[in-house]
């Protein structure tokens, strides 16, 4: 594996922040110096609203992608929804530059799909992932977009797949951790966390900290529903 990485750490300049902004209530985000990218894959977990999203996002803008998602090359807007952090964003960056980059967020993927339509031409057809299910479209564009060497940003992809298609994306993102790539990835997914030889940094306590695969609220909720599936149902559903 590489000994550097394409986005070593992200510093937020709180100054070129509003001081009325919502993102000053996310207590994750006030951290102080900068966060560090220590492995190949580095995911962000934590409860909904604890800011992960809201970071990858605004590394991903601030790296140069499209909001929306897509390739350095996609620009087009369908919807404004995101921060204005990445404005605030600092990257310190590697030496090399990748040779393959992508973010891909699952709440906008249809967008990124229906745009990939319009930019295809003779030399570079259309995968037409729009005559896929949600989910074949979604793991296709993964495995034709995903390369070594190249840096890839993911929010919650786990949410078009099935546990069986979350295998085979885990598959991909070892084998090209492998090869020289980097992920940085927003899961809430119990199969996609544990690929080995993964940085985990929790949001969750209110300040972003690393911490093991079974620590995970995301393993533990799983861990304890399947061993007690029918007294948690029985004790939740009477309640």
């Amino acid at each position: 594996m590489l000994n550097h990485r394409f986005i070593k750490n992200v510093t937020i300049e709180w100054d070129r922040i509003s001081n009325y902004s919502y993102l000053r209530r996310i207590p994750a985000l006030q951290f102080e110096g900068s966060l560090e990218f220590n492995k190949n894959i580095t995911f962000f977990v934590g409860e909904n609203g604890t800011g992960k999203s809201t970071l990858l996002e605004a590394i991903a803008v601030a790296y140069g992608f499209n909001p929306e998602g897509g390739s350095r090359n996609y620009s087009f807007s369908t919807y404004d929804s995101h921060s204005e952090l990445h404005n605030a964003i600092k990257l310190n960056k590697g030496f090399e530059k990748p040779g393959w980059s992508y973010f891909l967020r699952a709440e906008s993927f249809y967008n990124v799909a229906t745009k990939e339509e319009d930019y295809a031409d003779v030399e570079h057809p259309s995968a037409r992932y729009h005559e896929k299910s949600h989910g074949e479209s979604f793991l296709a564009l993964a495995q034709n977009s995903f390369r070594p060497h190249g840096l890839y940003l993911l929010d919650e992809p786990e949410a078009a797949l099935s546990p069986q298609r979350q295998l085979t994306l885990l598959i991909e993102i070892s084998r090209l951790a492998g090869q020289d790539a980097q992920f940085i990835i927003a899961s809430h997914s119990p199969i996609l966390l544990g690929v080995p030889d993964a940085q985990i940094l929790s949001f969750d306590d209110g300040v972003i900290h690393e911490c093991d695969y079974m620590e995970t609220e995301s393993y533990q909720v799983t861990e304890m529903f399947i061993n007690n599936r029918e007294y948690l149902l029985k004790r939740l559903l009477n309640e």
